[in-house]
């Protein structure tokens, strides 16, 4: 992630993000200053890298470290935006056909894709679930992604995202309430988004 020019990203608004069903506004409010940490930190660390750098530290215990540290707070920032992004109040649209063709395809339809993706997302621990797609294969699967950084399958697409954190439930949902809060969360897909970034 080192840069001798550091990228600056902005922090994203998502103000439509009012009156989700079973996900409430105090919640997504918790979340979005979560969210807007990454964003600091990701940039804060680009610069501090950066500056580094420029002072002759890269390569430095100290320098390599804070580049581990990198991967965690983007992907914490970007994975927040494609999950805040796929959401809608009450969902939106359905699955398009090139979606529906895809997931019976690689599961044998929605509902078996859908049961494959609420497992994943109950599995014990912290993370996150996506729905990737291979542009190599065009195939589709479903991944559970520990940490931020940690499991992503490389160059793979992120369709659909789904966080498991528990900041993520945590106003709403008791911490074993997990399944609940998937099941709200699939009342607020935005299916018009999921089917954009399959391309």
């Amino acid at each position: 992630m080192s840069q001798l020019i550091p990228q600056v990203y902005p922090k994203l608004e998502f103000p439509h993000l009012k009156g989700l069903k079973g996900i409430s506004d105090a919640q997504m409010e918790v979340h979005f200053g979560l969210y807007a940490g990454y964003v600091t930190n990701t940039n804060k660390v680009n610069e501090l890298l950066a500056e580094m750098a420029k002072n002759g530290q890269a390569g430095t215990p100290a320098w390599a470290e804070l580049n581990r540290r990198a991967g965690w707070e983007y992907n914490g920032m970007r994975l927040h935006e494609y999950y805040f992004g796929n959401l809608h109040p009450g969902g939106k649209g359905k699955p398009g056909a090139k979606l529906e063709a895809a997931l019976k395809k690689n599961f044998g339809g929605f509902e078996a894709w859908k049961a494959d993706f609420i497992n994943c997302g109950t599995m014990r621990g912290i993370g996150w679930t996506v729905m990737y797609l291979d542009p190599n294969s065009g195939a589709m699967s479903n991944h559970w992604i520990t940490e931020h950084e940690q499991g992503h399958p490389a160059g793979f697409k992120p369709i659909l995202v789904l966080d498991v954190f528990e900041h993520a439930f945590m106003v709403d949902y008791k911490p074993a309430e997990r399944k609940k809060y998937i099941e709200a969360y699939f009342e607020n897909i935005n299916w018009d988004e999921v089917e954009k970034r399959l391309g």
